[in-house]
């Protein structure tokens, strides 16, 4: 299976730049495993939305996957009571 590229948009960079450094090696590890494996275990499809999440603690990484161009896309980087 080809790697998927991954990207962050510009908010989703400015969230995981607020959070604390121990934290942000931590949620920047888990997005960069997502170019091996977009659906790790324990990842979650978002109902009524085409994305899903992954959780690093009290954090929740929310992204959309485009199998067609193996593209996984970082939206959303916050606290699970800010997330949704």
């Amino acid at each position: 299976m080809a790697a998927y590229r991954v990207l962050i948009t510009r908010s989703a960079e400015k969230e995981i730049e607020h959070l604390p450094d121990g934290v942000r090696r931590l949620v920047v590890r888990r997005i960069l495993a997502l170019a091996d494996d977009p659906r790790p275990h324990g990842s979650q499809k978002l109902s009524g939305e085409d994305k899903y999440r992954i959780r690093q603690g009290d954090y929740r990484v929310v992204y959309t996957i485009e199998d067609a161009i193996v593209t996984v896309t970082v939206v959303r980087v916050a606290h699970r009571s800010d997330v949704y």
